[in-house]
């Protein structure tokens, strides 16, 4: 496929001013609403843990946390997904066991993108055996910010078809999310160019970050992304998901990234089938937040 072709048929048009004016017409949620958004956004986290002290023990109350926020409660959503190293697929798959929570992991290349195809595609291929539903892959940045788009697009199509080939294996979705690590994109055009490549490669979800950067998930990027979702959308009728992910902590940061997509995207995207929020420490606050609104 023609890279650069694509480009042209998808040309960035988004100005700064835009941007910030249209953030500052979809901030307010309002009130009445907050309790009925919360819950849903819950059940919306991929519940995450990527760090080089990670535990089993950690794991299983990762696990236990993502089926039951808040233990012996009825009233709170589970959550969508956990996302953990790809050593703890197994033990995770256990633990999640007859639940309705996807496993996520990611591949050889998080954080930094610059391994070898063929160690990712090994890994993809490793991860899938070992039970994962959700894969999450890092763009090769250095790639693209060469302007080599074609080796980034058939590195994603590859491991889209490594993952499609196991759809059938083991007649299940499994979901391929690619992270475009937004912060080191160096500016809005390639963040637009960015999604529609991962788009037209085959991504089934766009990921802001990889959270291991100083420079995470934005709404300027968000917002970018969506618009690129769109106008995806319209092109090619195919509804792609949006994962807003890194430095996520807070009930207002949420409800931006919500904001975004409900206004940009619409409803047919307020599910956890087209919606993600990757974060840790974000549903703890959501509870506290919910507490102190006596739920």
């Amino acid at each position: 496929m023609d890279i650069n072709k694509i480009f042209k048929t998808h040309k960035f048009r988004l100005s700064q001013s835009y941007i910030s004016d249209y953030l500052e017409k979809i901030s307010s949620i309002p009130e009445n609403n907050e309790i009925k958004i919360l819950k849903e956004i819950i059940s919306f986290i991929d519940l995450t843990t990527l760090e080089g002290s990670d535990t089993k023990e950690k794991i299983k109350n990762l696990c236990l946390k993502a089926l039951a926020p808040v233990p012996k409660d009825i009233i709170l959503p589970s959550c969508a997904a956990i996302c953990v190293y790809p050593v703890f697929i197994r033990y995770a798959k256990t633990i999640l066991k007859n639940s309705n929570i996807k496993l996520a992991t990611v591949g050889a290349s998080f954080p930094s993108g610059q391994y070898q195809k063929e160690v990712k595609f090994f890994d993809v291929k490793h991860s899938l055996k070992d039970g994962a539903d959700e894969i999450d892959i890092v763009i090769s940045r250095g790639e693209f910010l060469s302007g080599n788009y074609q080796y980034v697009y058939n590195e994603i199509r590859e491991i889209k078809q490594i993952c499609s080939t196991h759809s059938l294996k083991q007649k299940k979705n499994i979901k391929l999310k690619v992270i475009l690590e937004t912060g080191e994109l160096l500016n809005n055009e390639n963040i637009w160019n960015a999604s529609i490549l991962s788009m037209y490669a085959g991504a089934d979800f766009i990921k802001t970050s990889t959270g291991k950067i100083p420079a995470s998930a934005t709404p300027d990027a968000v917002l970018i992304m969506a618009k690129a979702i769109k106008e995806f959308y319209l092109k090619r009728r195919k509804q792609i998901g949006i994962k807003p992910a890194g430095g996520i902590r807070t009930v207002e940061d949420a409800l931006k990234y919500y904001s975004i997509v409900k206004n940009v995207l619409g409803k047919k995207w307020l599910s956890n089938e087209y919606f993600r929020i990757g974060a840790s420490s974000l549903l703890d606050n959501i509870i506290s937040h919910l507490e102190k609104l006596k739920i």
